[in-house]
């Protein structure tokens, strides 16, 4: 009887070392084999030095931070109205020429207007009737003087010329005075002319050649000087509190696209406008290029401040249990678990509201490591 030949198929030999493995993975627990290199006692978590987990821990102090909020504030910008002088004519008259036009460029002392007024003739006779007595009083005087020293005249009458002397001198004094108030030094025929008190733009002409001024409180022409120019902010109600004096501003100009001036708020109002229940606050600009144009519509936007609070990398934060943590560094190379609350943010820092002192110190590189749950 022939026997079947033996099958000579042999089960896969499995090595020493895979066995022994497979063997020590079904008895070391989860956590342990997550990684053999972090102790875990009682949920205080110790990594050895050596460890080359500890390499890629990074551990930083928490620190409170103060950011600022910005702000954006509808404004415009203005002229200054120290620097913006309404041209008001000093008597009644004719204006005979008009050498200006709106948007022309003026100095100091140019020459704007000529203006033939009937009061000014009268204001040039009296000073030169005022100089004619003076001379007269003078030399009457010197008269009176010479014959006292000769011994022919009274005290009294060197007292009187002496007097009518000082009157006249008074006189002259005061007829000049008017004269060079209504700009006329010089003047002739009662020929008037209006000079520029300072340098700046023509903003507005109020009249021509040929009109008549009878009204002396009525404008001829407005000049601004507009090297320098506030952007004012019409602060809300709601946000009066957020912004000082003294605070840091931007200010973008949408006919300016590509420009943003920067300036400190150097004054803010202390009446509420009533209409609009705002506050106005002015920023002073320099404006040497012209380019700024009052009345010109503006967004300011003041840096204010907040309250210190604690923010740390959003690397630092895990999901445990459907609750925020962190691990915070009890002692060197050893860590606990905190449970933390946080106010989400999209930016790479996250405020904490709670669970968390300044000065502590947490993993905010490569703490995923150590989460084992």
């Amino acid at each position: 009887m022939t026997m079947p030949a033996p099958d000579r198929r042999r089960a896969p030999a499995f090595p020493l070392a895979a066995v022994l493995a497979a063997v020590l993975a079904t008895a070391v627990p989860p956590a342990a084999r997550a990684d053999a290199t972090v102790r875990d006692d009682h949920g205080t978590l110790t990594v050895p030095a050596n460890s080359p987990i500890a390499g890629r821990l990074t551990v930083q102090p928490v620190t409170l931070s103060t950011p600022s909020r910005a702000i954006p504030i509808p404004g415009a910008i203005m002229a200054e109205p120290s620097r913006s002088l309404a041209i008001l004519p000093p008597l009644t008259g004719r204006i005979v020429s008009l050498a200006i036009a709106p948007g022309d460029s003026v100095t100091r002392g140019q020459v704007l207007a000529e203006i033939v007024s009937g009061d000014m003739a009268q204001a040039t006779a009296d000073a030169l009737k005022a100089r004619a007595a003076l001379d007269q009083a003078h030399r009457a005087l010197d008269r009176a003087l010479g014959v006292a020293r000769a011994g022919g005249a009274a005290v009294r009458d060197v007292e009187a010329a002496r007097s009518a002397y000082l009157q006249a001198a008074a006189e002259e004094e005061r007829a000049d005075a008017r004269l060079a108030a209504l700009g006329g030094q010089g003047a002739t025929g009662g020929r008037m002319v209006l000079r520029a008190p300072v340098d700046g733009i023509v903003s507005a002409v109020n009249s021509a050649a040929g009109a008549y001024i009878s009204d002396v409180t009525a404008a001829i022409m407005t000049i601004a000087d507009i090297r320098q120019v506030w952007a004012t902010a019409s602060i809300p109600e709601n946000q009066v509190p957020l912004v000082q004096v003294g605070q840091q501003a931007d200010i973008a100009v949408p006919a300016l696209p590509n420009q943003v001036r920067h300036g400190v708020i150097a004054a803010i109002e202390p009446v509420m406008h009533a209409d609009t229940r705002t506050l106005q606050a002015r920023i002073v600009l320099a404006n040497d290029d012209g380019a700024l144009k009052p009345n010109m519509f503006a967004t300011v936007t003041v840096q204010a401040p907040q309250p210190a609070r604690i923010m740390v990398p959003q690397s630092a934060l895990l999901m445990n249990n459907d609750q925020v943590t962190v691990f915070v560094e009890t002692a060197p190379h050893t860590y606990v678990r905190r449970i933390v609350d946080i106010v989400y943010d999209d930016g790479a820092l996250c405020e904490v509201t709670s669970g968390l002192a300044a000065g502590e110190r947490i993993v905010t590189q490569g703490a995923v490591l150590l989460n084992d749950d």
